[in-house]
């Protein structure tokens, strides 16, 4: 049996959280979508697929990587409620849930925070919520 050739697990983790964000009906009945990268112009409210901290996480006889995954749900509002809601769906989604994650084969995928952040700047309407969940990845077998 040979060993696969080790590869970043990023990127095709970011598209395996997104395909399973958009593949979520009552997520996207929330949601105006989910992004990569978000038009200045894009309606609210939206989540942002953000920053990622990818370390190995290798055994004797394979590859693989954690990612720390950051989501940024944006909404607008003079409360929270809202942007807790499609946080709480998020958690749903891929909270303890298998991914589909090109190259590589998902182990697991745990909630890490959540934080509640708001615009201080007049009106003072905008909600952002970033979320941080740790998915665990091995390099698929060749």
């Amino acid at each position: 049996m040979s060993t696969p050739i080790p590869g970043l697990a990023a990127l095709p983790t970011q598209d395996g959280v997104r395909n399973a964000l958009l593949a979520d009906a009552p997520l996207m009945d929330l949601i105006k979508g989910v992004f990569d990268w978000v038009n200045e112009k894009q309606p609210y409210p939206y989540i942002v697929i953000g920053e990622a901290v990818e370390t190995p996480s290798n055994a004797h006889d394979r590859y693989g990587s954690e990612v720390l995954e950051t989501l940024h749900i944006w909404d607008q509002n003079r409360g929270f409620a809202p942007s807790l809601t499609i946080a709480a769906r998020v958690l749903q989604v891929l909270d303890h849930t298998p991914l589909t994650i090109e190259g590589h084969v998902h182990r697991w995928t745990r909630f890490v925070s959540l934080q509640t952040l708001k615009d201080p700047e007049p009106p003072g309407d905008i909600r952002h919520v970033p979320m941080t969940f740790r998915i665990g990845t091995e390099v698929a077998p060749a």
